[in-house]
């Protein structure tokens, strides 16, 4: 029987054949907590009797959804992140460094067929680089830090084939949008997700990892796509680490497929308080907007703030409208300096705030006041998602978010493509 990627991953790292529904021991080649989530794992790394990290070199902690901190409670406990990664002797990428899920594959540690475990949602961006990387709990988390090893069941996986061209003014996270529109944020509930065809393969590898960032968006344990040059020359930038591409088989078997023409794709976004509750942008244009936020672990890229650079330079912010930009790594942040990204987006009016995750988990950087519309190209719009549960998020494209911070309403950014 053919094999999906999930499924030679996990065997490779198993030491056994894995199907769907089989549960396997396998060894993980990272480890990553965040500021949100490792102090709890090293409160169970002592409870469990931990003494090391089973391999200094494949562990991380990153400070980054309250960087810099926004008060003394927090900074306690990047005290005591910073102490711990300091006495067991692994990485810790500290305040300014970035976002972990740009920080890890910018590390050159996590490539093709690579197993990451991250205790954060959205690990699943790594699948970009044909990599199995899934969120776990703090506790599992400190397991894996011990051990190096992590149980799993072997998740069935959805194909989602996007065929033909996006059009100009369209871009992945309209793609992926709408992917999660049609299928609901459960619809891949503990799926293994594969996007494939040309849509997809024409997208550049930043571009692909909006895509698999928002796998979990759909309920999806993994978000999985094929790696080809651009993926390998990316991966180049960063490492001369030798990575085995995965491909699925002819005759994997499937929980279900489903396909789409990109072709036929307009700009998409996100009503509150659901990412799932999806709409061209034809029927949300004119919604006023009081904020703008570009950047996350979703779109804060360097190809991210071109486009957003693309339609601000030259242009203002609305008065009636805060535009928020957050670059995903230090390293973004310093490419788009010397691009004049920056210089751009602050002459048109925007706030650029430490490269990290920003306004995103609502701790600081932008919390809206009550009443207010915040249109960003983060991954999630829940209800007090940014901080404040009497706010509304809207979400879209770096493209879309750029132009409605122009015009001070939601707004089509195709508009400024012609």
């Amino acid at each position: 029987m053919g094999q999906t990627i999930i499924e030679k991953i996990l065997s490779a790292h198993s030491g056994q054949e894995a199907h769907a529904g089989d549960i396997v021991v396998a060894r993980v080649d990272y480890v990553m907590g965040q500021d949100g989530t490792a102090p709890l794992a090293i409160r169970a790394f002592d409870e469990m009797g931990g003494t090391a990290v089973f391999d200094r070199g494949k562990a991380a902690f990153v400070i980054d959804h309250s960087a810099p901190s926004p008060n003394e409670g927090v900074s306690a406990l990047h005290k005591l992140m910073r102490e711990f990664a300091k006495e067991k002797g692994f990485r810790l990428y500290d305040i300014g460094e970035g976002v972990c899920h740009q920080l890890l594959p910018e590390s050159g540690m996590v490539g093709p067929g690579s197993l990451v475990i991250g205790a954060d949602s959205h690990t699943c961006t790594y699948g970009a680089l044909n990599a199995f990387s899934t969120g776990v709990g703090s506790t599992d988390l400190a397991g894996g830090l011990i051990s190096g090893q992590m149980w799993f069941k072997v998740p069935e996986t959805i194909k989602f084939a996007c065929h033909g061209q996006l059009p100009k003014g369209v871009f992945s996270k309209d793609l992926i949008l709408r992917l999660i529109g049609d299928i609901t944020a459960d619809g891949a509930t503990y799926l293994s997700a594969e996007f494939t065809g040309e849509a997809v393969a024409a997208l550049s590898q930043e571009a692909r990892f909006t895509i698999a960032n928002m796998a979990i968006e759909m309920g999806a344990k993994a978000g999985l796509m094929e790696a080809d040059e651009k993926t390998f020359d990316w991966l180049r930038r960063f490492t001369d680490q030798s990575f085995n591409s995965v491909s699925a088989d002819p005759d994997a078997v499937y929980a279900g497929s489903r396909e789409y023409d990109a072709a036929r794709i307009e700009p998409q976004v996100a009503r509150p308080h659901r990412v799932d509750n999806v709409c061209p942008v034809s029927e949300a244009a004119g919604k006023s907007i009081q904020q703008a936020v570009i950047g996350t672990c979703t779109n804060g890229r360097l190809e991210d703030l071109r486009i957003a650079a693309g339609i601000l330079g030259g242009r203002k912010v609305h008065p009636d409208v805060r535009l928020i930009v957050a670059a995903a790594s230090r390293r973004v942040f310093l490419d788009a300096m010397a691009e004049g990204i920056i210089q751009s987006l602050v002459e048109a009016g925007a706030a650029v705030v430490t490269p990290g995750c920003g306004p995103c988990v609502g701790t600081h950087n932008g919390v809206p006041s009550d009443g207010e519309t915040v249109i960003s190209t983060a991954n999630r719009n829940f209800k007090g998602r940014m901080g404040n549960s009497n706010a509304e998020i809207y979400l879209a494209s770096p493209a879309t978010v750029a132009a409605s911070a122009i015009t001070g309403k939601i707004a089509d950014p195709r508009e400024f493509f012609k």
